[in-house]
């Protein structure tokens, strides 16, 4: 694989924005980034575009690609919901003279801090509390109270992993974490 480009992980408990900061960073074509998408296993929620926010795959076909150590890295998620980020994703990116943008759960974003050491900035984006997290979820609309619960349970858990990411973006309020996130970026890739 090249190892020429930069990896920049963003990754969160959900509620925490860090979809909304990458999609800010994406629209400044300067820093010439492209967004990794992720493989899943789970079902498409509500307009998805296979291929572009994710690649929806069977669980038959992800185990498969697993045993065959075709996946960066990978995680069971949720319960037989495997979400990953295939070796290819990066090498296609990497090929547009690109830099990797991830949004990216919490363990998958460590892990490729690990593969990639020196190539990768990991920023851990952290919402005011566990409520506000919470209530940003609820607002989504998106999942029923059972997975709203699940998501806080996993929130509390994946809290405790933010020390170990390069950085820890406070996202108290958007335009001031979108700002930072910008910076953080721009120095990285220059």
């Amino acid at each position: 694989m090249n190892k020429d480009g930069k990896l920049i992980v963003f990754s969160a408990p959900s509620g925490s924005g860090k979809t909304t900061i990458v999609q800010y960073l994406l629209k400044h074509k300067e820093l010439n980034l492209e967004f990794s998408i992720s493989a899943t296993s789970r079902e498409k929620r509500g307009i998805e575009i296979d291929g572009k926010d994710y690649y929806f795959i069977t669980l038959k076909k992800f185990n498969r690609l697993i045993k065959n150590e075709e996946f960066v890295e990978w995680e069971e998620v949720y319960a037989n919901n495997y979400y990953g980020t295939l070796k290819t994703e990066i090498e296609r990116i990497w090929k547009l003279g690109k830099h990797v943008i991830f949004d990216i759960d919490v363990i998958g974003g460590l892990n490729i801090k690990n593969k990639f050491p020196k190539q990768t900035l990991a920023i851990f984006v952290k919402s005011p509390s566990v409520e506000e997290m919470e209530r940003r979820l609820r607002n989504r609309g998106t999942d029923s109270d059972s997975k709203i619960k699940e998501r806080v349970i996993k929130a509390e858990k994946e809290l405790k992993y933010a020390k170990d990411f390069d950085v820890i973006l406070h996202n108290n309020e958007l335009d001031d974490a979108t700002k930072e996130a910008y910076q953080l970026v721009e120095k990285f890739i220059k």
